[in-house]
Order: C-alpha cells, then sequence, then structure tokens
C-alpha cells in the first residue's frame, strides 16, 4: 500500500479532522465517544499532540472510517498499518472463498455475486449468468465489472425496462460509497458509468396494472418475457482484512410469484 508523502508528513491530525468534518461530528461529539475531551481532541487535529495508536483506531472506529483510509491514518501518525491486504486467492483466504461459492450457490436459482469496492465480480452463481446471456462480449472479459455490465448500452441497460429509475438507484448507491471511502479510482468508474447515453422511456415499458413492490425493483427483459427483482447487499462483520472489508455480497431476490416460478422451472 502507498501513501503520499505530505499526507504523512502532515501526520494523522488533518486526516482525523476531515474525516470528523465529513461525518459530522463536532470535536465535543467525538471526545464523549471515544471517551477523550475536546481539547485532546483539537491538540491530535492541529499536531499539538501526537495520538496513541490506540487512540487513532479508537477515533477511526468511532469516524467509521473504512479500514483501508485506518491504515492510512496509522502511517501518517507514525505507526505501522493494522490490517493486511491479502489477495482473494492467497491460500489463507481459502475458507472465505469456499464460503463465499457455496453462499451463493445456496441462492440458486435466483441470482446472487460477490463484487469489490470497484465493483468488480469476483464470484457469480449460475443465476447471474443466465442474466447476462447475450452482454456484449467486451464487457464478459476480466474484469467483469457490475455497474458496467448493468448500464452499458452493450450490456444489460437495454433490457431493463425500468433502466431511468435503476439507473438513478445504481448512482446513488456509486455516490454513498464515494463519500464513506473517498476512492478516485471509484469517482473515475462513476463518471464513466454516469456519462452512458440513457434512452427516452418508453410507456410499454411500464406494467400494465399497478405492483405493490415492498422495494424499487430491476425489471428485465429475458428471453421475451419480464422478471423482476429486489436487491439485497451483505458486507461482513468487523472486517480485519482490507480485502475481506470491500467485499459486498448482492442477491437478487424475486419481486412476485411469476418471477420466481420461472426461475425455479428454468435452473433445475
Amino acid at each position: 500500500m502507498t501513501t503520499h508523502p505530505s499526507t504523512a508528513e502532515k501526520g494523522a491530525g488533518p486526516l482525523l479532522r476531515a474525516w470528523r468534518e465529513q461525518r459530522r461530528i463536532s470535536q465535543l461529539e467525538l471526545a464523549l465517544r471515544a471517551d477523550s475531551s475536546a481539547r485532546h481532541i483539537s491538540f491530535v487535529e492541529t499536531g499539538r499532540s501526537r495520538p496513541s495508536e490506540e487512540m487513532v483506531l479508537r477515533l477511526a472506529e468511532h469516524l467509521d472510517v473504512p479500514v483501508r483510509e485506518r491504515n492510512a491514518l496509522l502511517l501518517a501518525a507514525g505507526y505501522a498499518p493494522r490490517y493486511p491486504e491479502t489477495p482473494l486467492d492467497d491460500p489463507a483466504l481459502g475458507a472465505l472463498r469456499e464460503g463465499i461459492e457455496r453462499l451463493i450457490g445456496g441462492y440458486e436459482p435466483y441470482p446472487a455475486l460477490v463484487v469489490d469496492a470497484l465493483y468488480n465480480v469476483v464470484a457469480a452463481n449460475r443465476g447471474v449468468m443466465t442474466l447476462v446471456d447475450g452482454v456484449g462480449e467486451a464487457l464478459l472479459e476480466p474484469p467483469l465489472n457490475a455497474m458496467r455490465l448493468a448500464l452499458h448500452p452493450q450490456g444489460l441497460a437495454p433490457r431493463i425496462r425500468n433502466l431511468r429509475a435503476w439507473r438513478g438507484h445504481l448512482l446513488e448507491q456509486m455516490e454513498r460509497q464515494i463519500a464513506l471511502h473517498r476512492s478516485e479510482p471509484l469517482r473515475t468508474l462513476y463518471e464513466e458509468v454516469a456519462a452512458y447515453p440513457v434512452p427516452d422511456a418508453d410507456p410499454s415499458d411500464e406494467p400494465s396494472e399497478p405492483v405493490p413492490y415492498f422495494a424499487l425493483p430491476l425489471r428485465i427483459e429475458h428471453e421475451g418475457r419480464t422478471l423482476s427483482f429486489v436487491s439485497s447487499i451483505s458486507t461482513f462483520n468487523t472486517p480485519m482484512d482490507v480485502t475481506v472489508a470491500e467485499l459486498a455480497i448482492e442477491t437478487l431476490l424475486p419481486a412476485d410469484p411469476a418471477t420466481a416460478k420461472y426461475l425455479q422451472a428454468s435452473l433445475p
């Protein structure tokens, strides 16, 4: 992991202040949460006081700083990174990979996939591969990216019947991630997919009768019929590795009985 020299030279104070301001928490509120004092927090932020390693981690926890950025805070404060970044194909993560494969396999026939911090697909079950059948070959070359697959004109976008609403949902999701992680690669991806052309809305894409969905559905055409899904995203609790912290498991559950029946019949 690399850190810009100027960041380390400035110390952890400015970084902690930036995270506190982004979270809209006062020095007093942070001090109460971290069992410290507003005076000490102020001294840390201005560089008058060097925080202990324990204090850096405690403040980062209460500021909900992502694991990758906690390493950056530790480096800026003069300490070694606490959290490793283990490649997903490393033998040490063998149990994790096996668990993920079993989990998404257990969702079949419903689609489920696992993505990293840049929405690159690291695992997918047969339900997903069924939906992406017919997508442009260039989009299926590694690394497979879920956002490009969904929004690119040669991807699923032409088949998504409520594209404008679903596109808005995906872009808002990315905006929240950018605000949380402050990732330039993620911002670059956002700017790319946000610039994809959006066709004019087709009135025929709307359901003939109102459907009482309990969440915004993904309505997508598949082999001449429209399937409806709702998305659920899960992450790992209290991860101790950067790679694991940035994984997200997304499942697409049927939003109506017709979709569930079709999937159960088409993918035994």
